[in-house]
């Protein structure tokens, strides 16, 4: 797993916007557009799992697309290992896209029904030059293998796999390229609770023995808080908090974050009569955004100021890798913090 002294940043993402024409018409000469993704900025660092959550609706996937270069953005960059390769030629993209990955979630459609599973793997890695023809059979026992499914399988067809099964060759496609990065795109939201475990637990075992890094998307808190090293938070095209994974879920600061983990099951009847965030309102267009911060409609914090001005991604105190969007929330804590150290001065 990741080991918190490794900071070696292996993708950048820079003021990232992605937008898409909306259905339907506008104003004569004027196109509707839908912000998915808008002005986002992440580093994602060598070893990590980072964790992306929100609503469905909030530009996850877009953004998780855009990093492995399968839609190029509207504005903005992604830069991986310091090369930008949301502007990059198709020529020149060709030679570096092996090493990010993405695996689906849906692993159904992700897979041809025509071909087999010998000539699902075999073709991408013959393509790139990864394997030479005369080793391709032995490769894909490996690969195989290494997602824990028999070499006999490799002449079956998709349709005859079960969903956890799939996903698993699913993983093995995206490692037969031998990446250095792998995008999840809720790659076990479609399977039963015990599959979810042994997937999960499979893509800690790879990243550890491969030395991988994730970006793991998912709107499970459960899964994501067992596999993630770090945590981002999603809304509406926008990240309004970042932080370690435990760090995160014991101290949320902005107020979506908490009314994201709230809504969350409790195991602990002791904890279900603490005080909770229940949101109020409809998510927003990401077609007709609020002004200010986009999250001020259904927020029991907000003020004048959240109306009027669109909030930065701070850190919530020098020196601190946690950050949010929450200007209120974070002066809030800053007084708190202030108080509690006054008031032990008074007692020393």
């Amino acid at each position: 797993m990741f080991h918190k002294e490794i900071k070696e940043p292996l993708m950048r993402i820079e003021n990232l916007r992605k937008d898409y024409p909306a259905k339907g018409t506008g104003l004569i000469g004027h196109k509707n557009m839908i912000h998915s993704v808008d002005g986002i900025d992440l580093t994602i660092y060598e070893g990590e799992t980072l964790g992306i959550v929100g609503e469905s609706g909030c530009g996850k996937s877009t953004m998780g697309r855009q990093m492995v270069a399968l839609e190029r953005p509207t504005s903005g960059r992604v830069l991986y290992k310091e090369q930008d390769i949301s502007n990059m030629p198709a020529g020149q993209l060709q030679k570096i896209r092996t090493e990010f990955q993405m695996i689906f979630q849906d692993s159904t459609s992700s897979l041809n029904p025509r071909k087999q599973i010998y000539d699902i793997l075999a073709a991408p890695m013959l393509y790139h030059g990864i394997v030479k023809k005369e080793n391709i059979s032995h490769e894909i026992n490996r690969l195989l293998n290494l997602v824990g499914l028999p070499s006999s399988v490799r002449h079956r067809y998709p349709h005859e796999f079960s969903g956890g099964q799939r996903q698993r060759i699913g993983i093995a496609k995206a490692l037969s390229l031998k990446p250095k990065l792998i995008v999840c795109d809720e790659p076990v939201s479609a399977l039963d609770v015990s599959v979810q475990a042994q997937v999960l637990n499979l893509l800690r075992q790879l990243q550890e023995e491969l030395r991988l890094t994730y970006v793991f998307i998912g709107h499970g808190l459960g899964a994501v808080h067992y596999i993630s090293n770090r945590i981002a938070v999603m809304y509406l095209g926008k990240i309004v908090e970042v932080a370690d994974t435990e760090e995160l879920f014991n101290n949320p600061i902005h107020p979506y974050s908490k009314a994201l983990f709230d809504a969350s099951p409790l195991p602990d009847p002791k904890c279900r009569h603490r005080d909770r965030i229940v949101l109020s309102g409809e998510i927003p267009s990401a077609a007709a955004l609020p002004g200010g911060c986009r999250f001020h409609t259904r927020c029991p914090y907000a003020v004048d100021s959240c109306r009027e001005m669109e909030p930065k991604l701070e850190s919530i105190s020098a020196g601190s890798n946690h950050l949010s969007a929450c200007p209120v929330m974070s002066d809030n804590l800053r007084r708190r913090d202030f108080s509690n150290g006054r008031e032990e001065n008074k007692d020393n």
